[in-house]
């Protein structure tokens, strides 16, 4: 059976947990974690992931997950992660999209000859009219 090595703990989350093990050796009992050191519990939560900084500094993992949550800034992917700058979404074609072939004749004798793939009506509706109604 293979051993599993512990994982190294990052320089910053060492110092959080060692402030954090600091408050509670000269708490009251009872007193809650103070501000600041929640504030940074979810710095670390946002660079090294919730589930990590909770074990490291000994902490409830839902209750820093929801500050993590009301900071209203999403956990950051682990470090070495890259992140995409552009995501490009195709959409998929709308229900009532057809696919046909349109030949349009005006009274001055203009022809124009379309085919269509995933259109919907208003798209084939604005077409029609601006074939039937040039603007000058």
């Amino acid at each position: 059976m293979g051993t599993r090595k512990a994982r190294e703990v990052p320089h910053k989350l060492e110092g959080i947990r060692r402030r954090i093990e600091q408050w509670r050796r000269t708490r009251k009992v009872g007193s809650r974690i103070p501000g600041p050191l929640w504030a940074a519990a979810v710095r670390m939560a946002r660079i090294y992931g919730v589930n990590r900084t909770a074990q490291t500094l000994r902490l409830d993992y839902y209750g820093l997950r929801k500050r993590v949550q009301q900071s209203k800034v999403a956990v950051a992917d682990p470090p070495g992660k890259g992140v995409a700058s552009f995501l490009e979404l195709v959409p998929l074609p709308p229900p009532g999209a057809c696919e046909c072939i349109l030949d349009l004749e005006n009274a001055k004798g203009a022809k124009m000859r379309v085919q269509l793939k995933s259109i919907t009506m208003p798209d084939l509706a604005a077409l029609s009219r601006s074939f039937w109604n040039p603007q000058p």
